[in-house]
């Protein structure tokens, strides 16, 4: 049975994701961290984990499910914030209706599929800009250089995206909306 990994995500708006893949590909040619843009930009809702190919539609009939007891809310990002000594990215204000969705996408992943996320315990949503092959050495450099740009901009968090893991890369293979309503 072929298993594949995935993880579930938030992508912010195009404008914002070819921004963000700005200030990856900065930090690939001035600081040497490329990893990041081996994924489009995101928010990680739920680590990556392995999957049977042969569940996958099981699987999105669940995102479906969750995505459908959500409502679409805004979400601001400011400015940049590192997990030192290797990563750095743009941070998410903290907001109440995205924590409710993380909880809830969790308990109903764990309920209806057995899946638990093997990522950090606690949620600090966030957009990578550069990832855990930033050197250590350059890490003053690089984090110098980003903290010192203002970014602030609001994006509607409207769906649930699924990303698979391929050779090239973290590539969105579904897409599964909330209940619509009217970002500011």
């Amino acid at each position: 049975m072929p298993v594949q990994f995935f993880f579930i995500a938030l992508l912010p708006s195009q404008q914002i994701q070819k921004e963000v893949l700005a200030f990856k590909q900065y930090a690939a040619s001035h600081f040497g961290s490329s990893g990041a843009l081996r994924s489009p930009a995101h928010l990680t809702l739920f680590s990556p984990f392995s999957w049977p190919l042969e569940r996958l539609p099981e699987l999105e009939v669940c995102l479906r499910q969750a995505a459908a007891q959500e409502r679409s809310f805004e979400l601001e990002l400011k400015n940049f914030n590192c997990f030192p000594p290797r990563v750095i990215f743009v941070d998410v204000v903290p907001s109440p209706a995205l924590h409710v969705l993380h909880r809830h996408l969790q308990q109903r992943l764990k309920e209806s599929l057995g899946l638990e996320s093997e990522g950090r315990p606690d949620f600090h949503p966030h957009l990578t800009v550069a990832f855990k092959d930033l050197k250590r050495s350059i890490f003053p450099e690089a984090w110098a250089h980003f903290a010192s740009i203002q970014y602030e901009r609001r994006f509607c968090a409207d769906e649930l995206a699924l990303l698979e893991h391929r050779p090239e890369g973290w590539v969105v293979v579904g897409r599964f909306e909330f209940v619509p309503q009217l970002c500011k």
